[in-house]
């Protein structure tokens, strides 16, 4: 397995305590955070394409992306219009996170259709066709059966030819074949099948249920697979001298042992040389090199950043 060097994103909901969106963003850059992620919920901080535009013109080397773009809320000839032009201002520094969704609360409360799983896992895939196509030199068309695309020329050109990156995150067997397929990065998660985070989430991000997920990202990936990043959303992060007591005020959620809970690709609690040392496990175990911390933590995760991004 090709180790990828370390780094380091952040979920940015909302900006950093008394700053504003730009500032965190300008912030994030200067501690040496790869990305500044925005997620797609209703009850989440900016529009995710305001929020990645703030803060790509507000720094110069910080990647901006989502984590991620919810197929079902956005036509893909509409978004790849945005996320070109998001692009080509960043001057090739967007990363393109797009997900099947799995929050019910955000179709229930406006009214769009949470249609089952596979068909929401259908219209994502071709969501990314069509994304990609667009992204391409020249007239694209396409016939699926949740999009019809003909001869559409899509404008403004990425930065680069090739387009942005795309990061496709999942938990279960077809998502993460697709993305190993398909993405540059792949985001293995654990699985949300009710459309909340529940005590089954909570058992699906334990360690052991890993080593099947990310064979799941090779079966789809083949020989393609040492040049993918693994990625690894954090659910909870702690930089702390008492790791265990952390550890085990989260074990009755995770219905396992503290030990079990640090282990965890979800979480990261410890010191700073605790944390490199899982880290090192899990980059070792299962290809992760790419984390992305929660916001209200990116200033206190900073030395961690500091030890570890590059490495």
């Amino acid at each position: 397995m090709t180790h990828h060097p370390f780094r380091f994103g952040v979920e940015l909901a909302a900006s950093l305590p008394g700053r504003t969106f730009a500032d965190s963003a300008r912030e994030l850059e200067g501690l040496g955070y790869s990305t500044a992620f925005v997620p797609d919920h209703f009850d989440e901080g900016l529009g995710p394409i305001t929020g990645m535009t703030v803060a790509a013109v507000a720094t110069t080397t910080l990647n901006v992306g989502s984590l991620v773009l919810d197929c079902d809320f956005r036509h893909p000839a509409v978004l790849a219009r945005e996320l070109a032009s998001i692009d080509l201002v960043s001057e090739g520094r967007l990363e393109v996170g797009i997900g099947a969704g799995w929050k019910r609360l955000d179709y229930d409360r406006s009214g769009i259709t949470m249609n089952a799983p596979g068909t929401r896992v259908s219209r994502m895939i071709e969501h990314a066709a069509v994304l990609k196509g667009l992204f391409a030199d020249g007239p694209f068309s396409f016939a699926g059966e949740h999009y019809v695309i003909t001869d559409l020329d899509g404008t403004p050109a990425p930065y680069r030819p090739e387009g942005p990156r795309f990061l496709v995150a999942g938990g279960a067997r077809r998502v993460l074949r697709f993305a190993g397929a398909v993405a540059d990065i792949v985001g293995v998660n654990a699985s949300i099948h009710s459309g909340a985070v529940d005590a089954a989430a909570a058992q699906d991000s334990l360690a052991d249920k890993f080593d099947e997920k990310v064979g799941w990202v090779r079966e789809g990936a083949g020989d393609r697979f040492d040049a993918l990043e693994i990625n690894a959303w954090i659910a909870f992060a702690s930089l702390t001298d008492d790791g265990d007591a952390v550890a085990e005020s989260l074990a009755p959620l995770y219905q396992t042992d503290p030990a079990s809970v640090r282990s965890s690709p979800l979480t990261i609690i410890g010191s700073i040389a605790e944390i490199a040392d899982e880290l090192h496990r899990r980059r070792e175990r299962w290809g992760y090199s790419y984390f992305v911390v929660p916001g209200p933590e990116a200033v206190a995760f900073a030395p961690v950043v500091a030890a570890l991004a590059g490495s």
